[in-house]
């Protein structure tokens, strides 16, 4: 199912690999418990742009950085790269708002969430 009807690796899968780098990542930085944490993050916002083909099987790797922090928002921006290639074949982004697993209403990051963004090249907050 990687590959559609052209040989090439389908569009969803490009956004399913965008979001497996995101939450991969906040899940190892123990920022993100989706199962049982008080705070997930809902995407509102998300984008592509397809430089190269990849399909199956090729190796993908993702990268991550942010490139903005708001108040309970994070702009997060990706890259997926083919094999060994320098370039990214796939460039794209998605803005997560962070709120309250139960009410789902906006909750402002924690300091310690922030701290970890830095090291992704967050932004200071606006």
């Amino acid at each position: 199912m990687d590959n559609d009807a052209y040989g090439h690796l389908n569009n969803v899968v490009h956004y399913a690999l965008f979001d497996a780098t995101v939450n991969g990542w906040l899940i190892e930085a123990g920022l993100l418990n989706p199962l049982q944490g008080a705070r997930i993050g809902l995407v509102v916002e998300t984008g592509c742009r397809y430089h190269s083909e990849m399909g199956y099987p090729d190796r993908i790797t993702g990268g991550l950085r942010v490139a903005h922090v708001g108040n309970s928002s994070v702009r997060y921006e990706l890259g997926l790269f083919r094999n060994d290639a320098e370039t990214a074949s796939a460039e794209g982004f998605f803005v997560h708002v962070y709120v309250d697993a139960k009410t789902r209403r906006p909750v402002p990051l924690p300091l310690e969430f922030r701290a970890a963004l830095q090291e992704l090249g967050g932004p200071p907050r606006d």
